[in-house]
C-alpha cells in the first residue's frame, strides 16, 4: 500500500475543499482494499447519489469517508445532524473510514476503520443551527465524538505512518462483528459496559471493579432501577460474544 497522493487527481480544481476530496478519494480507490471482506478495490459511489461514498462489488459493504489534514482531535464533523441519527440507525447505513492526512507530504498519516453498529446517538454531538446570515440558515450540522467510541471499534488500518497488514485488519473487523447489535436500545447498554471495561486497566477484573461504574450507568439509563443486574447481563454477552473470559465467580478477563 503506497500512501502517497497522487497529484495529478486534483489538477483542474481550484477550491481547497474540492482538492482535499480528489485526492484523498482518489487515494482509497487506487490503494484501499475492503476491511470487510478484502476486496482488493473499493468502488466510488457516482457523486450526490448516495450517502456513502464508496462500495465493495463483492460483499456489497458501503463506506462514508471523513477526512482531515492533520489530527482529527476529539471530533469527527459530519452532515445533517437528524440525517445522521437516522443512518446509526438503518441496517442499510455505510461503516466509516476516518482518514488523516498531510497536504504537506501529500501522505496519508492514518486511516481508521469504524464498523457502523459501533456508534449510538449519544456519540453524536448537535452543533449549533447556522445563523440567519448564513447561506443555509438554520441547518443543524453533526460532530461524531471519537472518545465515546469503544476501542474494538477504532480498526487500524494506517497507523502514524505504518501500514497495518492486511490479514490483522481483517481478522479484527471480524472480532468486532461479533459486537454487532442492530436494536439501538441493546448497543447502547453493550457498548457502554464495553467502555467501562475498556477503562479497567488491567486484563482481569472483577464484578466489584464493574459495580463502580453504576452510578454513571444510571445517569445514561435513568429509566433502568437494576443497574447491577444489567451490568452482570451485559457481561455475560461480551463473555458469550468472546470478548471476556470467565476465570472464576466474580472475576473475568479481557480476551481482546
Amino acid at each position: 500500500m503506497n500512501l502517497s497522493f497522487d497529484a495529478t487527481a486534483a489538477q483542474g480544481y481550484k477550491s481547497p475543499s474540492q482538492i482535499a476530496r480528489r485526492l484523498t478519494e482518489s487515494w482509497v480507490e487506487r490503494q484501499l482494499f475492503c476491511p470487510r471482506c478484502g476486496a482488493p478495490v473499493l468502488h466510488k459511489f457516482p457523486n450526490n447519489a448516495a450517502a456513502a461514498d464508496f462500495f465493495c462489488s463483492e460483499c456489497q459493504s458501503q463506506f462514508e469517508l471523513k477526512s482531515h489534514n492533520g489530527k482529527f482531535g476529539t471530533r469527527v464533523v459530519d452532515g445533517a445532524y437528524a440525517a445522521l441519527l437516522q443512518r446509526i440507525q438503518a441496517k442499510d447505513s455505510p461503516d466509516f473510514l476516518l482518514m488523516e492526512y498531510s497536504l504537506q507530504t501529500m501522505r496519508v498519516e492514518s486511516l481508521c476503520f469504524v464498523p457502523k453498529f459501533f456508534l449510538t446517538p449519544e456519540m453524536i454531538e448537535r452543533r449549533a443551527p447556522l445563523p440567519p446570515s448564513a447561506r443555509r440558515q438554520g441547518w443543524v450540522g453533526s460532530n461524531i465524538l471519537l472518545r465515546k467510541i469503544p476501542l474494538q471499534g477504532r480498526i487500524g488500518i494506517v497507523s502514524e505512518g505504518q501500514v497495518c497488514p492486511k490479514e490483522a485488519v481483517l481478522a479484527h473487523v471480524r472480532q468486532a462483528d461479533r459486537l454487532h447489535v442492530q436494536r439501538l436500545s441493546s448497543r447502547g447498554w453493550l457498548l457502554d459496559v464495553l467502555q467501562c471495561v475498556n477503562a479497567i486497566p488491567t486484563p482481569t477484573f472483577t464484578l466489584s471493579e464493574m459495580y463502580a461504574f453504576e452510578e454513571a450507568l444510571a445517569m445514561k439509563h435513568p429509566e433502568n432501577n437494576h443497574i447491577r443486574d444489567k451490568i452482570r447481563q451485559q457481561l455475560q454477552v461480551l463473555r458469550d460474544r468472546g470478548v471476556l473470559r470467565f476465570v472464576s465467580p466474580g472475576r473475568y478477563q479481557k480476551s481482546c
